[in-house]
């Protein structure tokens, strides 16, 4: 049954997908049609919904909703502009320091909207341009742009640890945002050293210098925005709030900085940024949902069992196992967003980690680290597809460019991936 299984859930889905349907109900309905070879249908159906609505009854749930809606906060409040000026006095004086600015830019803002899509969009939507007026090759700017866009998916606070916390049958959300930070922060720097000896060998020019008065208005700007961060990961390591009331915490904050302290948001478009955040909310508790039936299907027709089985059988080195996980991962990222692909995989990869002795923590960190670098990556990543729309630069002229970003990037998804101690060191230390 297992075999057969596998192959309804497989084809169902992709001819679903290849068909346009939304991915949710795509899931929903190719878990569906595989539980139908071990239960008759009226059991199937009853079973299929009482799983759907069990699994949203988690308070480690409520997170999500809130950090949407501050992300969404934020996106509309005219943050980015701040960033980008703070992460311009960061990188400004040395070579290639419009393109570091991007970079620091993309990881500012993409950990406080946990979207490398807004991130790409909000901050590459500025400094491509920029970057072409002051003299950069705009293939490389897009290149930059693309290459680190979803730095911010692995800083804390991001939705993608609670989701991972939450299918893995908790696996400390603490944790993860701490592991998150030292990688977030090490993909930052590892762009940026791309960058830099790009930018000189090309002699990109050096930005101009910020007046003292300046760089005191950047920083006095941008210091609430960046606040949030200490505020979430303060409260959370010091025990004043959970992960969860973190989320509603950020809310708050969020729409201090937005209506008062900024005062870039309107009380009148509330409504329509409510609105937004309820529709993400939906979509991904669906998405949920639908997930938790395909984990229940392939939990009750051994589909995870048997992949481990198999894939345990082909080697018992875990170097080799474990890059097999990290290929299938990337190929996976490419086709699909990082929150779904969370809700389908972790149920099959999970065991065969544990089996092989890895920390969950490690494990969340490099399986995310995968998902992400797969949004980026050729054929069809969505990340490389934002990136080219939004420096108007077609996709085949971005793969040169971006060749030795993407070096970088596997070099230091392989030593994430082997070396645990760079996820576990900081979580350790702090005892989580």
């Amino acid at each position: 049954m297992v075999m057969e299984a596998s192959l309804i859930l497989v084809l169902v889905f992709a001819l679903l997908l290849a068909l346009g349907i939304p991915i949710a109900i795509s899931i929903a309905i190719a878990a569906l049609s595989a539980i139908l070879l071990a239960l008759p249908l009226d059991i199937a159906v009853f079973t299929s919904a009482q799983k759907m609505v069990a699994s949203l009854d988690s308070f480690s749930l409520v997170a999500v909703p809130f950090f949407i809606l501050s992300g969404i906060i934020m996106n509309h409040g005219g943050i980015a502009h701040k960033l980008i000026d703070l992460a311009k006095l960061i990188g400004g004086r040395i070579p290639g320091s419009l393109a570091h600015t991007n970079i620091i830019g993309n990881g500012l803002f993409g950990s406080i909207s946990s979207s490398a899509i807004a991130a790409s969009t909000a901050i590459g939507g500025v400094m491509v341009p920029l970057q072409e007026k002051e003299g950069y090759d705009r293939k490389f700017a897009a290149a930059v742009n693309i290459a680190s866009a979803p730095v911010g998916m692995v800083i804390p606070p991001s939705t993608a640890f609670i989701i991972f916390s939450l299918i893995s049958g908790g696996t400390s959300i603490a944790a993860l945002f701490m592991a998150g930070a030292v990688i977030g922060l090490l993909w930052m720097f590892t762009i940026m050293v791309v960058a830099y000896i790009i930018a000189k060998k090309n002699n990109y020019p050096i930005a101009a210098k910020n007046s003292n008065q300046n760089v005191k208005k950047i920083v006095i700007d941008a210091i609430p925005s960046l606040f949030l961060i200490v505020i979430v990961i303060g409260g959370i390591l010091t025990g004043v709030f959970s992960a969860i009331e973190a989320s509603a915490v950020c809310v708050i904050y969020s729409l201090f900085l937005a209506l008062v302290y900024y005062r870039t948001l309107k009380v009148n478009q509330l409504p329509h940024v409510f609105v937004k955040a309820v529709e993400m909310t939906g979509i991904i508790m669906f998405l949920i949902a639908a997930s938790s039936l395909m984990s229940f299907t392939m939990a009750f027709t051994g589909i995870p069992e048997a992949l481990s089985n198999l894939v345990l059988g082909f080697s018992d080195n875990p170097i080799i196992i474990l890059l097999i996980i990290t290929l299938v991962l990337i190929l996976i990222g490419t086709v699909m967003d990082v929150a779904p692909a969370i809700l389908i995989f972790t149920p099959i990869f999970l065991p065969i980690a544990l089996d092989l002795g890895i920390d969950p923590v490690h494990f969340g960190m490099f399986f995310i680290l995968n998902l992400c670098v797969g949004t980026i990556t050729p054929p069809v990543g969505t990340g490389l597809f934002v990136g080219s729309s939004i420096a108007k630069v077609n996709i085949e002229k971005l793969i040169k460019p971006l060749m030795p970003f993407y070096l970088a990037i596997f070099i230091l998804l392989l030593v994430v991936t082997f070396v645990p101690q760079i996820s576990l060191f900081l979580p350790n230390l702090l005892g989580l």
